[in-house]
């Protein structure tokens, strides 16, 4: 089997209700030169036995056990361990793609000679509602990613030859896509945006105050641990953060036309129409 151009990280954790629509989206893509890292990581529903089934049915698919439940960030690095590609991409299993993502965003890096690169993406209900789209910025570089994370991790396509190999995500609950992103642009300049809506983040049912207290300790560490940050540049950090936060929830809510991107719709995922622009 030859060498895929991208290898793709997908942490699976009870994921048994969305994970086939997902491997789905990658299966579906127009560029197929890929292969996906299915990382199990101690699931306690159906998804074990689905994600075998669904790598069974692919070679490119292939599905990673290192056993227990360690984490998003660990189950990615052991699907980093055994990648290919020069090209590393990530995908939740429960988020999707537009079919050309691949396509269009290697077209874009290859072309410009981009090393790190994400895209405009949509945030969407469970059940298919949009929320709001995220527009990617035209230029981050590690000044202006000290703050919110403008990069969304479904969208972000990094090339492993322009950082000395494949790096690893510190091992945090959470923001540890963030704390890469800050690392690679540390290493390897700026990551530019396509502004083009290729990804489908879905939001989770009920995100507890909890778990965004947890968001901010730990982009609190990663600034302070990770990147070796003073406590004031951390704190103008986090009013950045704030701020931008708080208008993120007075300006994104949810699309009063009630656009959907089911299956059943002439903007679904898998039968999508051209990548919105702007």
């Amino acid at each position: 089997m030859p060498r895929p151009t991208t290898s793709i990280l997908m942490p699976i954790y009870n994921a048994q209700d969305t994970l086939a629509r997902s491997v789905g989206s990658v299966l579906g893509q127009s560029r197929d030169d890929w292969e996906l890292l299915l990382v199990e990581d101690g699931s306690r529903d159906a998804s074990p036995a689905l994600a075998a089934d669904l790598a069974a049915r692919d070679p490119r698919v292939r599905l990673l056990v290192p056993g227990g439940n360690h984490g998003a960030a660990a189950a990615r690095n052991h699907g980093l361990s055994q990648a290919r590609g020069r090209y590393i991409a990530f995908l939740d299993a429960d988020d999707r793609w537009h079919p050309d993502k691949l396509a269009r965003q290697l077209a874009f890096m290859q072309e410009n000679q981009i090393g790190l690169s994400y895209t405009s993406y949509a945030r969407l209900t469970p059940d298919d509602k949009l929320i709001a789209r995220e527009t990617a910025p035209a230029r981050l570089d590690y000044k202006s990613m000290l703050g919110p994370n403008r990069m969304g991790c479904l969208t972000v396509i990094y090339d492993s030859h322009r950082f000395s190999g494949p790096q690893p995500m510190p091992d945090l609950p959470l923001q540890h896509d963030y704390a890469l992103w800050l690392r690679l642009l540390r290493l390897g300049g700026p990551a530019f945006g396509l502004d083009e809506t290729l990804a489908y983040f879905r939001v989770g049912v009920g995100t507890l105050s909890g778990s965004k207290r947890r968001a901010v300790r730990d982009i609190w560490k990663v600034w302070r641990k990770e990147e070796g940050l003073s406590r004031a540049q951390s704190l103008a950090a986090f009013a950045r953060y704030a701020g931008h936060s708080l208008r993120h929830r007075v300006f994104q809510r949810p699309d009063p036309s009630g656009l959907t991107f089911g299956d059943d719709t002439e903007s679904s995922p898998e039968q999508p129409p051209s990548p919105r622009r702007g």
